[in-house]
């Protein structure tokens, strides 16, 4: 599934730790913003990751499960491309 996660979070080494978790799920495509392409259990891991990490009273991370059809909506104004998934991977 493709997943695109945001965040507002008010504390710098916070957002780093949240940041850096989300490196090994997808790609930043701008400063608080990161695509990924995702199965389920993966979602709820980077959910329990991130939860205990923020300040649910001044910090948010929000998720968006774009479908197929949607996905080709996604229109980009400027430099950048939407994620794709690969073909093969290496290990």
């Amino acid at each position: 599934m493709f997943v695109v996660v945001s965040y507002d979070i008010e504390d710098d080494k916070k957002r780093f730790k949240v940041a850096q978790i989300l490196e090994n799920f997808g790609t930043r495509v701008q400063y608080s913003v990161f695509e990924c392409i995702i199965n389920e259990q993966q979602l709820k891991e980077i959910k329990e990751k991130t939860k205990n990490i923020i300040d649910k009273e001044k910090d948010s991370i929000r998720f968006y499960i774009i479908c197929e059809s949607c996905l080709k909506k996604i229109e980009i104004i400027g430099i950048g491309e939407v994620t794709k998934d690969l073909d093969f991977y290496i290990i």
